[in-house]
């Protein structure tokens, strides 16, 4: 895929993750599970970021090796079909200890992009 059709995916997770991150700085699980619209924006952050990964090609996913590019694309469905189910202690340790990591990756395949 050429750089100027990757460039605006990539903005999109960047403008998700660093939503979700302004939306939870300094709160904690109980707060996430005390607050519906907080709970639901970074849900619906997490999909926006799921299902954006699902167009990032092969050879850009394979510049974060470190990143479970599968589970990040199928979390947007579980959030998506599975929402009754879902456990609010596992969205909030996703916030907390994968996004991070995220985001870092998504910067690294920024740059590559820009070469």
């Amino acid at each position: 895929m050429a750089p100027r059709r990757i460039k605006p995916i990539l903005a999109e997770i960047i403008a998700a993750l660093d939503g979700i991150a302004n939306a939870t700085a300094d709160k904690t699980l109980e707060d996430f599970r005390r607050d519906w619209l907080l709970r639901h924006g970074v849900e619906r952050g997490i999909e926006i970021i799921s299902e954006a990964t699902r167009h990032l090609p092969d050879d850009l996913t394979a510049l974060a090796p470190e990143i479970p590019w599968k589970q990040v694309r199928g979390i947007g469905n579980i959030l998506r079909h599975e929402y009754h189910k879902t456990s609010d202690a596992i969205v909030w340790t996703v916030v907390t200890d994968n996004l991070p990591a995220l985001r870092v990756a998504i910067e690294r395949i920024l740059d590559a992009a820009d070469q």
